[in-house]
């Protein structure tokens, strides 16, 4: 049985930090990402990791201030999140692939496996 399990998440004032988990069980992952979903908006792909490489990807948005990484059982990713501003305030959902993604790595229709998603709040 394929489970995803996000951690981590709350709330924060502008220039703060958090850093959220997800362990993948069921399977080793090809590839974990994280997206995010603002109030109203659609899901996007803020940082995703190739297990294999260690290659890392990030939205320009998020660039510089958000660091994402994986344990050495590369079943767990984490997201370090600095200098968190307002417009980052959404839900925050992990992704995984067994063997893909077969395209574009920030393309939630490339993933059929998620978490239930953590909420993130950044406000004063």
């Amino acid at each position: 049985q394929v489970q995803l399990v996000e951690s981590g998440g709350g709330s924060v004032q502008p220039g703060g930090s958090l850093r959220l988990s997800c362990v993948v069980s069921g399977y080793m992952p090809n590839a974990m990402v994280w997206f995010r979903q603002p109030p109203g908006k659609e899901r996007e792909g803020v940082a995703g990791i190739l297990t294999g490489s260690g290659s890392t990807y990030y939205d320009d948005s998020v660039k510089g201030r958000f660091t994402i990484s994986q344990t050495s059982t590369k079943n767990t990713m984490y997201l370090q999140m600095n200098s968190l501003k307002p417009e980052d305030t959404a839900m925050y959902y992990c992704a995984a692939s067994q063997y893909g993604p077969f395209g574009p790595w920030n393309s939630p229709e490339m993933f059929t496996d998620w978490g239930q998603g953590t909420q993130v709040t950044v406000s004063s």
